[in-house]
């Protein structure tokens, strides 16, 4: 059965989730729908890609990922159908996708299909599916669209090396008020060598070892791991890293290696 996941900041709240479905559906009732969220801060290209980026690939090929975030008509806007890694890719060519993919796209189209007059103020539910559907229903991207070149680019934030230390940068928090940050499992091992570590962050709080879980510390207490993501992680076993360490988006994590 083929696959169309969304990715979207409309919420739970308003008709627009239900009037992106049901148009999906319309075109191509035998697909099944997958939410990975609707819940993304509005406009925050950057939270999106987190979660699709780190989420994707536990689909099958081929899967279709349709993304809508910041997609309301702008003439200076482009909207591409991509394929990266055996999946498809729908979505505005707004910066999203250099920040999701880890190398360059395989085939990269700029969208071409007739959009509907009545959806020129959501493209979501014309454009978007139309193509999603398409390619969904075993279709060729060069049947929607006109191969280009490149995908406008924007940068991650990434952790910078000093001496011997790291400082990374919180960059999502979930769900369960974990706190995520840029430093990846592999940076982080490239840059440790073995040594010794002390995580360091707000209120002067201090972290000195990695668990492999979050039931390795007593309920209440802090501690650090490399999650789902790979990305090192600050949590409270059963509580509220965020809140309860006031650790918020943009703030800064120290790491100092130190020498046996």
């Amino acid at each position: 059965m083929a696959i169309i996941t969304l990715t979207t900041d409309l919420g739970d709240k308003d008709i627009y989730q239900a009037a992106l479905k049901g148009s999906i559906l319309k075109l191509l009732p035998s697909v099944n729908i997958v939410d990975i969220t609707n819940s993304v801060a509005a406009y925050n290209i950057q939270q999106a890609a987190f979660i699709l980026k780190n989420s994707f690939y536990y689909f099958p090929e081929d899967t279709v990922h349709l993304i809508g975030i910041d997609t309301v008509y702008n003439e200076e806007t482009r909207y591409l159908a991509i394929r990266y890694k055996k999946h498809y890719f729908v979505g505005a060519d707004n910066g999203i996708f250099s920040l999701m993919f880890d190398t360059e796209p395989d085939e990269i189209f700029e969208l071409n299909i007739m959009q509907d007059l009545k959806f020129l103020h959501f493209p979501l539910a014309d454009i978007f599916v139309k193509a999603a559907c398409h390619l969904a229903n075993n279709g060729k991207l060069s049947e929607i669209g006109l191969r280009v070149d490149e995908i406008e680019k924007k940068m991650n934030l990434q952790p910078v090396i000093e001496k011997n230390l790291i400082k990374g940068a919180v960059i999502y928090i979930d769900s369960f008020q974990n706190v995520i940050t840029n430093i990846t499992k592999d940076f982080f091992t490239s840059v440790q060598q073995g040594r010794r570590f002390l995580l360091s962050f707000k209120r002067n709080e201090t972290i000195n070892h990695l668990s492999w879980h979050y039931n390795e510390v007593p309920e209440g207490e802090k501690l650090c791991l490399f999650g789902i993501s790979d990305h090192l992680e600050i949590a409270i076993n059963k509580g509220n890293a965020s809140g309860l360490l006031g650790l918020n988006l943009g703030d800064t994590v120290v790491i100092d290696f130190q020498d046996q």
